[in-house]
């Protein structure tokens, strides 16, 4: 094993080299760990079960000190054990019961993805009149990795977390003043995955009506955009407002007549408008039925 400091307090065995540069200082990382005992093989401390890796920001959410640095020795894709000695890990305390006074401990750790959220945090840090005037590239630069940290929790089914990134991404580009019609070009192209992720994270949220907002504003940017009118049919079907989603989906699916997703979605809607209509008929029919007993009487 590798000396990490020099000092014999955390020493490293890569297992499965990584590619690309170390992670950064601050940066989100997307990690499985397993802590254990010196000599056992039964886990104090894991992430294997959870269904999800978990993402961790540097700076915050390792609280092991030895992990935190061993983390920062790693590169994307990686899979290392590092050995901590007591002050890099519980100390002379410990944490009973689980882990005894001065114990060194065993941790296996695999970096799957890495975010530099430290750019994040530096740019939001600016004032909105220093923020205008940092190049657009850095900008765009902050908001695909906003996006991905939302995209991240989107597929980890943390709805709500995904909308508040996607969101901070579109409010970063919304205070921007744009200098030409090139940087509102670049702008809008920035913003149209973005308002088509939180159309669908509000869907999956079960509110619609804001799916539907986001929906149509990407439909400004872009009014053939397929997905969009595939998010709103989506929205105004949850809305019950099915003459509205099936005029959407037909649009969609002229421009993608072979689209699974949207043939399915337009029967349903068909299926829906034929069981409002015979449901209406049913109803007309009783009142019919009920003037005319009341006739005779």
């Amino acid at each position: 094993m590798s000396d990490v400091l020099g000092d014999g307090g955390i020493l490293k065995e890569v297992v499965q080299s990584g590619e690309g540069p170390p992670v950064p200082q601050n940066a989100s990382v997307l990690v499985h760990y397993s802590g254990f005992l010196e000599y056992s093989d039964r886990p104090f401390d894991t992430t294997t079960n959870f269904r999800h890796p978990r993402m961790m920001k540097l700076g915050r959410d390792m609280t092991l000190a030895g992990l935190e640095l061993g983390v920062l020795t790693m590169q994307n894709g990686e899979f290392s054990r590092f050995l901590f000695q007591p002050q890099y890990a519980y100390g002379d305390l410990g944490c009973p019961p689980f882990i005894p006074g001065a114990a060194a401990v065993l941790y296996e750790v695999q970096i799957l993805d890495i975010l530099d959220s430290g750019q994040v945090d530096d740019f939001v840090a600016l004032g909105p009149e220093e923020q205008n005037t940092v190049p657009l590239s850095r900008l765009l630069e902050v908001v695909n990795t906003l996006r991905s940290f939302g995209n991240r929790c989107f597929n980890q089914s943390r709805y709500a977390n995904a909308k508040d990134r996607y969101k901070q991404a579109t409010r970063l580009l919304w205070t921007r003043e744009m200098q030409s019609d090139a940087e509102k070009e670049k702008i809008n192209t920035a913003l149209l995955p973005l308002y088509l992720n939180l159309s669908l994270t509000e869907l999956r949220l079960e509110r619609p009506q804001k799916a539907l907002k986001f929906g149509n504003k990407a439909l400004e940017i872009d009014s053939a955009n397929t997905k969009a009118l595939f998010r709103c049919g989506q929205a105004y079907l949850q809305l019950q407002e099915y003459e509205s989603a099936q005029g959407c989906l037909v649009i969609a699916q002229a421009k993608k007549p072979f689209d699974s997703d949207i043939n399915n979605l337009l029967r349903k809607v068909a299926q829906c408008l034929k069981d409002n209509l015979d449901k209406q008929k049913d109803v007309y029919s009783k009142m019919c039925r009920d003037l005319r007993g009341s006739m005779k009487i």
